[in-house]
């Protein structure tokens, strides 16, 4: 997964029972696909795995799909045939991560100024 303030790349695609989200590895590969499907596959996804959002739209937690799910909305199992369902028929969406910004070591005290020193 990126790092802060990396760019983020899905696919989301609303289903009639859910909705489903794959990503991918930037906004160029996915529309070089749609137009040549010479392109593999393997070039475009990042990472064979297809997340339901249980109709929370694109912006929803995201859980892995099951293959009755799969099975249900798209009529197969294999995850290739998904992925390239999605990929045709999804909405491409990209978005920046935001940076970390976390205690590194809260045993040291955390980030609190006291403004009331006598």
């Amino acid at each position: 997964m990126p790092r802060g303030n990396d760019n983020t790349t899905k696919v989301f695609y609303q289903g009639k029972s859910d909705d489903f989200v794959i990503f991918v590895d930037d906004v160029s590969s996915a529309q070089k696909w749609r137009h040549d499907r010479t392109v593999p596959l393997a070039q475009v996804v990042s990472g064979w795995k297809v997340f339901v959002t249980h109709k929370q739209g694109a912006q929803g937690i995201l859980d892995g799909a099951s293959k009755a799910m799969l099975e249900n909305e798209f009529g197969t199992t294999r995850d290739e045939d998904v992925v390239q369902q999605i990929l045709e028929k999804g909405e491409i969406q990209e978005s920046t991560n935001r940076e970390r910004q976390g205690d590194r070591n809260v045993m040291n005290g955390g980030n609190f100024v006291n403004t009331f020193q006598v």
